[in-house]
């Protein structure tokens, strides 16, 4: 059977999406729920899963060109040798069953009194349904754990919407539905762990949550889900979708006005943030926390009426506007800002998955090295001043912002291309030393979750406008939860910016199966004795510390400041005018 695979609705705002890359080559296997390629709109890059298993037989759409929502992509070939199914993946599951029911009147007439009312009690949501099963995470990822559910058994989703919070020892993510349609069963519980590939859970297509129940009374007569809604409507009366759907049928019984009635109130009720069925994400909770915005008062854009980043943003924006008089009144009182109470004060709290694992990695690293920490004191003045100058041309040829980072990032990489010992791996089964040929540079990044550190490949062949798309890139993937647990693996070396919180310096930890990570530490002016060839003089100069940490069973002090010195002279000599295009 051709299975078509379609671009769906990103948001309701969005009405087209530029295909970037495909995942997949025609010919090529794909499973239920993998990736298959990437799509940018103007406001999210995501990926589209597979609907289904099997080969990708034609893809309709090539990299960089943009199609409308609903447009085909490809088409996928499940190998089931049936002729072609309408495009919609969700409207498979009904069209599947009514063949598969059509040759067996006759044979399980005889039957229907015992096996029927039960067989069809326990298959039915994985014969008349979508399996979500739990993708692949990584190449080193077998297994996951479900930590919440998103939506309730009987209630509605669409194709791409996030259904599940699944947590890896590596990454937490969400698990979006394959297709559009009713929540018929939950197989995984919160808590519980599946192993990849498994079966978490049943979409079937929307109202016909019912059919399983009136299977068994009348399984040989083809117009019977016609007419047998009418008596199942105290069940799914819960549940806003199936009761629409039995709606006209079920007309002229006295029951139905008051279920008919009741859809037009919950229509507009995902909008609202105030509703408990509203799911809001950490990071738009906290960035509403920090914004001071009431996410109650906020209408959401997103697909369902989510509460998205730019939602927030707008709310705060406009709040602002609002306030704008206010600051002419308020400026001889000069005083520190009210902070915020934690919402975490006074709370006893079950410990994260991932912060868990970030614990036992550090005590792990902590008590596993013998680690010491080195601290050097750097001028950047040069590179602030070249920064300056260059942004503006730099934005707007690469894209991205240029910030100090790349320049820190770059001279640490080009550093550990002479100092190898930093760039090495202790290898203790073995009783070896393996020195690195490639300098893969882990960034840390402090997001929602917890700490995590995306790694940028081969940092030590880019140039700054590289290394600052690839910092950006990997940055905006954790804080949206879209990192995978490839981009968090194969680090040689690490650099932490504990300077961006306004830390002096901080004594970091090196990281398990590395022996060094460089920490830095805030800018600050400072006055600063300069020697010049006309004498010595005093001036103001943009400062920073530069700490590395390593472990001292196979860094030396001297070799810790060899590395750290050879990194210094690189930044004060700011020698960057040609990649910068100055």
């Amino acid at each position: 059977m051709s299975v078509s695979v379609t671009l769906p609705a990103l948001g309701e705002s969005v009405t087209e999406g530029t295909v970037t890359r495909w995942l997949k080559a025609e010919g090529e296997r794909v499973e239920a729920d993998e990736p298959l390629l990437e799509v940018s709109t103007d406001k999210v890059d995501t990926e589209i899963p597979s609907p289904v298993a099997g080969i990708l037989a034609s893809i309709k759409v090539a990299e960089d060109e943009t199609v409308e929502v609903g447009a085909e992509l490809a088409v996928i070939d499940d190998g089931s040798g049936a002729p072609a199914a309408a495009a919609a993946p969700a409207a498979e599951p009904a069209a599947a069953e009514a063949p598969a029911a059509a040759p067996a009147p006759v044979a399980e007439a005889p039957a229907a009194p015992a096996p029927v009312a039960e067989a069809p009690a326990a298959d039915a949501p994985a014969a008349s349904g979508t399996d979500v099963v739990l993708p692949a995470l990584g190449e080193s990822v077998t297994e996951g754990t479900v930590t919440r559910w998103l939506k309730a058994v009987g209630e509605s989703v669409e194709a791409d919407e996030p259904l599940l919070e699944v947590s890896t020892d590596k990454v937490d993510t969400e698990i979006p539905a394959p297709v559009s349609g009713t929540l018929l069963e939950i197989l995984v519980g919160e808590d519980e762990t599946a192993e990849v590939g498994a079966r978490l859970a049943v979409i079937g297509v929307a109202g016909a949550a019912p059919a399983p129940v009136e299977a068994a009374p009348a399984p040989a007569a083809a117009p019977a889900p016609a007419v047998a809604p009418a008596p199942v409507q105290p069940a799914p009366a819960a549940a806003p979708a199936p009761v629409q759907a039995a709606a006209p049928v079920a007309a002229p019984a006295p029951v139905t006005p008051a279920p008919a009635a009741a859809p037009a109130a919950p229509a507009a009720a995902p909008v609202s943030a105030g509703d408990e069925a509203a799911y809001v994400t950490p990071l738009v909770r906290k960035l509403a926390s920090e914004s001071g915005v009431d996410l109650s008062a906020v209408s959401g854009t997103g697909v369902g009426g989510r509460i998205r980043k730019q939602d927030v943003l707008a709310a705060a924006e406009a709040a602002k506007a609002a306030a704008a008089p206010a600051p002419a009144a308020a400026a001889p009182a000069a005083k520190a800002p009210a902070a915020a109470v934690s919402e975490l004060r006074g709370q006893t709290v079950k410990m994260t998955r991932m912060r868990k694992v970030i614990g036992d990695n550090m005590m792990k690293a902590l008590h596993s090295q013998a680690q010491l920490s080195s601290v050097v004191e750097v001028d950047i003045t040069k590179i602030m001043k070249l920064r300056e100058k260059a942004k503006a041309g730099f934005l707007a040829r690469e894209g991205v912002k240029l910030s100090p980072m790349p320049f820190f990032v770059k001279a640490a990489a080009q550093a550990l291309k002479a100092h190898a010992v930093v760039n090495a791996r202790i290898n203790e089964d073995e009783g070896t030393i393996t020195y690195f040929d490639s300098e893969n540079i882990g960034i840390a990044v402090d997001s929602e979750k917890g700490l995590m550190t995306p790694v940028i490949k081969g940092a030590g062949d880019l140039n700054l406008a590289g290394i600052s798309k690839a910092t950006a890139d990997l940055a905006a993937k954790v804080r949206g939860n879209k990192i995978t647990p490839d981009e968090l693996s194969g680090a040689t070396f690490t650099i932490s910016n504990t300077g961006s919180r306004g830390a002096l310096f901080d004594t970091v930890i090196v990281p398990p199966n590395q022996v060094a990570i460089l920490g830095i530490g805030a800018t600050v002016k400072r006055p600063v004795v300069i020697e010049t060839a006309e004498g010595t003089n005093i001036g103001i100069r943009d400062m920073t510390y530069l700490t590395l940490s390593y472990d001292h069973r196979l860094v030396d002090g001297a070799d810790a400041a060899r590395y750290l010195t050879a990194v210094k002279a690189i930044l004060e000599a700011g020698e960057f005018e040609v990649e910068l295009g100055l």
